[in-house]
């Protein structure tokens, strides 16, 4: 593709993105097909799909085969991971556990203390995904740690999170791997909970910055090989599912 071409695709990426937030449209509403796009701007079918291509790799919008193209929920997001991930490794799953450490105990607090009421419901239903296998967890609704952030009220933390799941999303995986007492998992995330529904924002702090210690542990003393294997999943779907660590 010409630096032209790419440019323009870039141009018609923002485009459509514009059309999504002018018409309003949320995740799940169906986009207009190619041929239309293409006609409303004067330009190639190709070049529609090579900015479509370009908005489905960060989730603004989804390819459902024989369906259409479709709104994601990437189009909500203020923040998105980078779609192309490197190579996992050792020390890259100890980097994602460090940053998780820094950000999410005051994460955590920060959600005792405003209890958005809703979100505090969602957290207590994730706090089950620790007791799911890794196949059947990924296919929970919402991840517990982004359940945690959204209880705080602020939209850009759970976006923070979130972001941070995903583009270490191999490395989560490991982590569930390694941190493989679910009963144990389930319990701090029961505990996390309560300390957040009672408003006890020292305890929830405290409770998260043990628990991500415990992982920080668990990692240190495994043994596995230098790089995360490639079989691993790509992203932590559209709607934060994953491991509840």
């Amino acid at each position: 593709m010409s630096r032209s071409e790419l440019s323009l695709s870039e141009h018609l990426a923002d485009s459509i993105v514009e059309i999504i937030r002018t018409e309003r449209l949320v995740p799940g509403d169906v986009l207009a097909s190619s041929r239309d796009l293409a006609r409303r701007f004067d330009v190639t079918t190709p070049t529609v799909r090579e900015a479509l291509r370009r908005l489905e790799a960060t989730g603004v919008v989804e390819f459902r085969h024989g369906s259409g193209t479709y709104v994601g929920p990437g189009s909500e997001r203020r923040l998105l991971a980078n779609p192309h991930l490197p190579r996992g490794s050792r020390e890259s799953v100890l980097e994602l556990v460090e940053a998780r450490l820094v950000l999410e105990p005051a994460v955590a607090a920060a959600a005792a203390r405003t209890r958005a009421p809703e979100a505090v419901g969602e957290l207590e239903a994730a706090s089950a995904n620790a007791l799911h296998p890794p196949e059947e967890s990924l296919r929970q609704s919402v991840h517990f740690h982004v359940a945690l952030a959204a209880a705080s009220g602020n939209t850009l933390l759970r976006e923070a999170v979130e972001a941070l799941l995903q583009v270490r999303a191999r490395e989560q995986v490991e982590i569930r791997h390694r941190y493989n007492d679910r009963a144990r998992d389930h319990a701090e995330h029961v505990e996390i909970f309560e300390a957040v529904r009672d408003g006890d924002a020292a305890a929830a702090e405290r409770l998260t910055r043990e628990h991500l210690g415990s992982i920080r542990e668990a990692v240190l003393a495994a043994d596995f090989p230098d790089t995360v294997p490639e079989t691993a999943p790509d992203t932590v779907p559209e709607t934060a599912s994953g491991t509840g660590r």
